[in-house]
């Protein structure tokens, strides 16, 4: 070490306080340009340079810093993909005088293999060139090839050293000090930068491993906040959305610009402060291999470039992560609502079997004494010396009888214990010849009735009277929904198997909880003389034994809309169920 260089602090004493500074610089978990910038400081400070440079080959990306005496502010940061930075090598290499030189020369180091006539390099490859005031040849081994690389005085800093260092996972870094002074480095420099440089690299794990921890108790945090939703009781697919992209933000590396949403079937749900960003990170939502959805997070505000955009490698992972696990919620919360609707349809379904032995045993039993007495009080009207109050009295016996069986002859069709008349018939005609019927009365209600028939529309096999039974008590609950007037829309139409009836309303609508409730037998919302709560009830043991399906749709407010559909009939008269054309069913 010469006289001039007396005063540089190189014992064991500073080598260990600077290598401390260093790792507890990197305990810090700082982002790595943060840590590059503060690093270089540290270094330019210690060793009197003028400038300081890193590069480093890591994760599939070139990673460069500069940090030089001259002014307070003076790093530069660079980030580039790998296959890029070997890109910009190829042309360096074609054109490598002034700073384009030294550059080429560090990319030579990191992903090539060079050799030259410095001043010395060491048996840990080392390089140092104390005098660049005259450009240093060297020998640059690139894919096969060999090129000369000429690297000359840049900025006035004559003396340079470049120390390469290894880090892990195959990747490996360069620390270069450079100085205006000629002669800087002595071989101890050398040794003592060496064993920093090796620090350094350390350090670089050190810190990635620091930030990686941090960033995965984030992401874990996340989830299992995700879990935990999941796990909460009675809690809805709505609420765990709503609650899922709270969760985000904190989970993100800067979330105070972070802002997320997640859309599932169009449904957005997001943070307050969402708009599309700076950069943003998506994830798609895929359901039994439909897309029907995505998680998105964005950063509103410009940052710094790391492994995609301004994201890590993790938070790909992340959201990817996410979006899967609540297309799986989805899925499950479907599957168990299906299931739901599966099981209350069977228990539906028993309690109508239930309710239609009763009603047969009912109606046969009430059929005999109904006769008798509406049979008694005609004969009793006949009579020369009747009171005009036992007339009336008589006339309501009458009316009263007929009332009770009209219900036992529905409580019969009800149970099915009615014959059917099974005749291939078209759906179209027999709809006009039912609401021939209907239309006065719809016109004195103010009611319109809108047909859009499908001319087209193949034949059935049915009951003609059972047929129009089921239109004539939807339209009369429709023409019940709309005591102001309103509209009626009767469509057909068809498909590969069914021919259908959809009936459409703009009156009062029904009520979500109610509509579960509506095929019961004797349940009803209407008053006690508007109805028996059979008619529904009817429509549907009457589309049932036909093969066929109803089902219903409603908004309060808004109407409501019925759709029955029964099975084409076939070459020989029978419908796709295997019905005869003729006979009981």
């Amino acid at each position: 070490m010469t006289a001039e260089r007396q005063d540089k602090p190189y014992l064991s004493a500073e080598f260990s306080a600077l290598t401390t500074r260093i790792m507890r610089l990197a305990d810090q978990g700082l982002l790595r340009a943060d840590f590059l910038r503060q690093v270089s400081a540290i270094l330019l400070d210690f060793s009197g340079c003028d400038a300081v440079s890193i590069r480093l080959v890591e994760r599939g990306r070139y990673y460069g810093s500069d940090k030089n005496s001259t002014a307070e502010e003076s790093f530069i940061y660079d980030v580039s993909p790998i296959d890029e930075a070997r890109l910009r090598f190829a042309d360096l290499i074609a054109d490598s005088g002034g700073a384009s030189g030294f550059e080429a020369l560090c990319y030579a180091i990191l992903l090539g293999k060079a050799e030259g006539a410095a001043s010395g390099i060491t048996e840990r490859g080392s390089f140092l060139l104390n005098e660049t005031a005259t450009p240093a040849e060297f020998s640059v081994e690139y894919l096969g090839s060999r090129h000369k690389l000429s690297v000359p005085t840049a900025n006035g800093q004559v003396s340079m050293v470049l120390l390469p260092f290894p880090l892990h996972e195959s990747g490996l870094g360069l620390l270069v000090l450079r100085s205006t002074r000629q002669d800087y480095f002595s071989a101890s420099d050398i040794e003592f930068f060496e064993g920093i440089a090796q620090m350094l690299g350390m350090a670089i794990v050190h810190r990635r491993a620091h930030v990686a921890l941090r960033e995965r108790v984030k992401e874990l945090t996340c989830l299992y906040g995700i879990a935990k939703l999941v796990g909460r009781p009675n809690i809805s697919l709505d609420e765990i959305l709503k609650s899922t992209v709270k969760l985000l933000k904190p989970a993100w590396l800067y979330p105070e610009v972070t802002a997320a949403r997640i859309v599932l079937d169009g449904n957005s749900y997001v943070t307050d402060d969402f708009r599309v960003g700076f950069a943003s990170l998506k994830a798609d939502m895929e359901i039994r291999g439909v897309p029907r959805g995505f998680v998105e997070v964005a950063y509103l505000d410009e940052r710094p470039v790391l492994d995609e955009g301004p994201f890590l490698r993790e938070e790909r992972s992340l959201i990817d992560a996410i979006a899967r696990e609540l297309a799986l919620i989805t899925e499950r919360r479907e599957a168990d609502e299906e299931k739901s609707r599966l099981q209350e349809q069977l228990r539906h379904a028993d309690r109508l079997a239930t309710i239609g032995q009763l009603a047969a045993g009912v109606a046969h039993e009430l059929n005999e004494p109904l006769g008798s007495i509406l049979g008694f009080a005609q004969l009793a009207k006949k009579g020369s010396e009747l009171s005009e109050q036992v007339q009336q009295d008589i006339d309501r016996i009458v009316a009263a009888s007929l009332h009770a069986r009209e219900v036992v002859k529905k409580l019969m069709l009800f149970a099915r214990e009615a014959p059917m008349k099974m005749n291939r018939l078209n759906m179209n005609r027999t709809i006009e010849d039912g609401l021939y019927f209907l239309e006065s009365r719809c016109a004195k209600a103010g009611i319109e009735i809108v047909k859009e028939f499908d001319p087209d529309i193949p034949d059935i096999t049915a009951d003609p009277s059972q047929l129009y039974q089921v239109l004539v008590n939807l339209v009369v609950n429709a023409v019940q929904a709309m005591p102001s007037g309103g509209k009626i829309i009767i469509r057909t139409e068809h498909d590969a198997d069914n021919a259908i009836l959809a009936i459409e309303d703009t009156g009062t609508g029904i009520e979500r909880e109610m509509l579960s409730k509506i095929f019961i037998p004797f349940f009803t919302t209407k008053d006690v003389n508007e109805g028996t709560g059979l008619g529904l009830a009817v429509v549907h043991g009457i589309v049932s034994s036909h093969g066929g399906k109803i089902s219903v749709e409603s908004k309060v407010g808004t109407g409501t809309r019925f759709e029955v559909s029964f099975p084409l009939s076939d070459s020989t008269g029978k419908n796709s169920q295997g019905d005869p054309k003729d006979g009981e069913s």
